[in-house]
């Protein structure tokens, strides 16, 4: 017993670094959003929308994934939750109620692109954690993806 004891140790050890690696970070979800607003501007609305709402990579990665938000407000896409789609963006509310949609919307609006620091459930943990979205406006919608932070 004695002798296992180290190599479980040693084990999870090994373990810890390749689990971390798999948490994704900001520039993960930053380049994902690079590809998705690449892909809208070279394929057309219509196209990218579809390929957003696959939950296929490159859109969608170990809990990353595309959303966009029409002009009328409703979810165009979403790459893990395609039940939202066709409702109004802000029934995603963050911990204080803070309306996502219009957050969103609004962090897009001032420079094209933005970005939104707000407290989620996170479905992993079943914690509210620090999470971030990074937005950009395209042509008609608000495109986004959100990680979260490190802590």
């Amino acid at each position: 017993m004695r002798a296992i004891l180290p190599l479980l140790a040693t084990g999870l050890m090994l373990a810890l670094p390749s689990f971390a690696a798999e948490q994704p970070m900001p520039a993960d979800a930053k380049a994902m959003l690079a590809k998705a607003v690449a892909y809208y501007k070279d394929h057309g609305r219509k196209a990218a929308l579809e390929a957003f709402n696959k939950k296929q990579p490159p859109f969608s990665d170990r809990g990353l994934y595309v959303f966009c938000i029409g002009p009328d407000r409703t979810l165009v896409a979403d790459g893990e939750f395609r039940e939202f789609i066709g409702q109004s963006a802000d029934i995603m509310k963050d911990a204080s109620g803070k309306k996502l949609g219009q957050s969103f919307w609004d962090a897009a609006q001032k420079e094209g692109m933005g970005e939104v620091h707000y407290q989620f459930l996170d479905p992993k943990t079943q914690l509210m954690k620090p999470k971030v979205s990074y937005v950009e406006k395209i042509d008609q919608d608000v495109c986004g993806v959100g990680t979260y932070e490190a802590n």
